[in-house]
């Protein structure tokens, strides 16, 4: 990520300019980052939930260890997933911070 387009995605929320050019509305940027991120989390809690369910059927002899162990690992992944989107996040911002005025 480069200052410039970190610059371009504060100025998208702040409703000065497109991360892509042009103008943006910042209700509706912040809008569609807020229901991505939303979205992503509760995926997550899904997947999680699933997996724990999945555990907890295989640890009573209702489900196979593979099912188990495949819905452990979705919800792995879905966890870094998220994860990563938040280290991008800070780091942005972290960007955004350095950048002289």
């Amino acid at each position: 990520m480069t200052p410039l387009y970190a610059a371009k995605a504060y100025g998208a929320v702040m409703g000065q300019v497109s991360p892509l050019g042009g103008t943006a509305q910042p209700t509706q940027v912040a809008s569609d980052f807020s229901k991505m991120l939303q979205g992503a989390i509760e995926q997550t809690q899904k997947t999680t939930a699933h997996a724990e369910n999945m555990m907890l059927q295989q640890s009573q002899g209702k489900a196979e260890l593979i099912d188990a162990v495949t819905a452990v690992a979705s919800a792995e992944a879905s966890l870094e997933s998220v994860i990563a989107i938040r280290d991008q996040v800070i780091s942005a911002y972290q960007e955004i911070l350095r950048m002289p005025i």
